[in-house]
């Protein structure tokens, strides 16, 4: 279908200017509305103006300019139907054959911190959605554009078939537009409905719409007879896992992605150069150090049986040094915010291995809640939780010591570090730490007993010493045996969130061991 007439109303003006002007080299009539028109006539390109075109005046504010038969009949006029092409000619309606349309600017206005009620109603775009909703059903004869990026390739096709595009090209163009329609209903609504009756707004809006696009189909999901695919947001926080660039290696899987996930949002969480192996969604290793190459090296001491085939993670630039050590063991995943090019010579070695190069969030290391979800959410059956991110960073100034004993600064700093590792390990969480590095992680049991017990077995069978050890537990001891068993194996201090009711009981059994424990007040379950 030769395109003849174009409709061109953009809110977005990037790159229209060339291609309008590419558009009349094809002999292309134009017309449109507004700013627009007033663009094209500035930069010397023939239009018409859509209300000269319909013979009725923009009024309203410009609320009403294209919500007109004319407009919407040359958009939905099917040019395969007789009765259509005739009701059309007896109407004087021409057929439009492209529509270039970008919608007001709604979810950019409300994400401004003052944006008032008034101003996001105000950039709810009625008439853009109606032509793009109308040219888009009607993909067989009309071309749908709703994205600069979408230029080059139309004119591009254009040139290469005498001025048309193909059916199949029409046909993705109108899905795109329906996508777009989509989505920006869905921002309206979830916008709207975060508002209560007296006009306060509510973190949880009464109708949620979740809007993701695909980047990948999966080889299967968590089990090989299983079917995935890999989704992102339409807007993904920065230093997020779906920003990463993949530099070698095989393909992600489901598990691969869900572990990297884990590892990554861990190892960004630190300030100072840190590493972190995690194994079935848990860190196995975590460490702190003066190079990528310590930390490494700290945190495969933890568990080397667990690291083997697992993720691992760092907060700085890979170096050679680094790579060459990581590249003794088996590993599934790297993941650096760079690495340097002898670093990436000694991967290309294990052509397997997949090196996914992430940028921090703004800021660096520090700023890693920038890229954390605002949200978390979870399915359950046919429904979905969804709670507000456990962003929650504690200080020095907010530890509470309860015990005779008090840790000395070097204690509290371990103190500080096992806090953060144990909010990334899976309930019921207890990790031994000393020196900047986990000595022994216990996770994901049903009893905060069971966890302190495997996480000394862990570090038994790691030949690690947990004398004078820290520990943290992810959520209070709801008796004194946890801190009997922790005590056995060596530690001196514990930091948890208190709270339980037999919380002197607690605080009395450590003072009975020597140890000195804090208490945060919050806690970190993560199941």
């Amino acid at each position: 279908m030769t395109i003849k007439r174009a409709l061109i109303s953009v809110s977005d003006k990037t790159g229209i200017v060339e291609f309008a002007r590419a558009l009349r080299a094809f002999d292309v009539e134009i017309l449109s509305t507004g700013g627009t028109a007033k663009l094209f006539r500035d930069n010397d390109i023939p239009v018409i103006e859509v209300s000269d075109y319909t013979g009725f005046p923009e009024m309203l504010d410009g609320r009403v300019k294209t919500l007109h038969p004319k407009v919407h009949g040359g958009l939905l006029g099917r040019r395969d139907l007789p009765e259509h092409v005739s009701a059309m000619q007896t109407a004087d309606i021409p057929n439009i054959d492209l529509l270039v349309v970008n919608l007001y600017p709604f979810e950019a206005t409300v994400a401004k911190p003052d944006c008032t009620l008034e101003d996001a109603i105000e950039n709810i775009d009625i008439g853009g959605p109606a032509m793009v909703r109308s040219a888009a059903k009607n993909w067989k004869d009309v071309t749908v554009l709703t994205d600069a990026s979408q230029y080059a390739d139309v004119l591009a096709e254009m040139k290469s078939n005498g001025g048309t595009t193909s059916q199949a090209t029409r046909f993705a163009l109108s899905v795109a537009a329906f996508n777009r329609i989509s989505n920006y209903d869905g921002a309206i609504s979830d916008y709207l409905s975060s508002f209560n009756a007296d006009g306060t707004r509510n973190p949880f809006p009464a109708q949620t719409n979740g809007r993701f696009v695909k980047l990948q189909d999966l080889r299967y999901g968590e089990n090989p007879h299983q079917q995935a695919a890999f989704y992102r947001d339409l807007s993904p926080a920065p230093g997020s896992l779906v920003t990463a660039e993949q530099l070698q290696g095989k393909e992600l899987s489901y598990n691969n992605i869900a572990d990297a996930d884990a590892a990554w949002e861990c190892v960004k969480s630190f300030d100072t150069t840190a590493c972190v192996i995690v194994k079935h969604a848990n860190p196995c290793g975590v460490a702190v150090g003066a190079s990528t190459l310590e930390a490494y090296n700290k945190a495969f001491q933890t568990d080397p049986t667990s690291a083997f085939g697992g993720i691992i993670a760092f907060n700085q630039t890979v170096d050679v040094a680094a790579a060459e050590a990581v590249s003794k063991q088996f590993v599934e995943v790297l993941i650096a915010p760079d690495f340097t090019t002898e670093a990436l010579a000694v991967f290309k070695a294990k052509a397997n291995v997949r090196v996914l190069k992430i940028a921090l969030p703004k800021g660096g290391a520090g700023a890693w809640e920038q890229g954390r979800n605002s949200h978390d959410t979870k399915r359950v059956g046919s429904g979905l939780l969804i709670q507000t991110a456990d962003n929650h960073e504690i200080s020095l100034n907010d530890l509470k010591i309860v015990t005779q004993k008090k840790p000395t600064p070097e204690q509290m700093q371990d103190l500080l570090f096992a806090w953060r590792v144990a909010k990334y390990v899976k309930s019921n969480a207890i990790v031994f730490c000393g020196n900047g590095m986990t000595l022994g992680v216990g996770a994901g049991q049903m009893s905060r007993v069971d966890s302190t017990k495997i996480a000394a077995i862990k570090a038994q069978n790691a030949g690690l010493s947990l004398k004078n050890s820290v520990v943290a537990s992810d959520a209070f001891f709801p008796f004194r045996d946890g801190v009997d068993v922790l005590a056995e194996a060596g530690a001196s201090c514990v930091i948890q969130p208190g709270g339980s009711m037999r919380d002197e009981e607690v605080i009395a059994a450590a003072n009975e061991h020597g140890l000195a424990m804090v208490l945060t007040g919050v806690r970190h379950f993560r199941h």
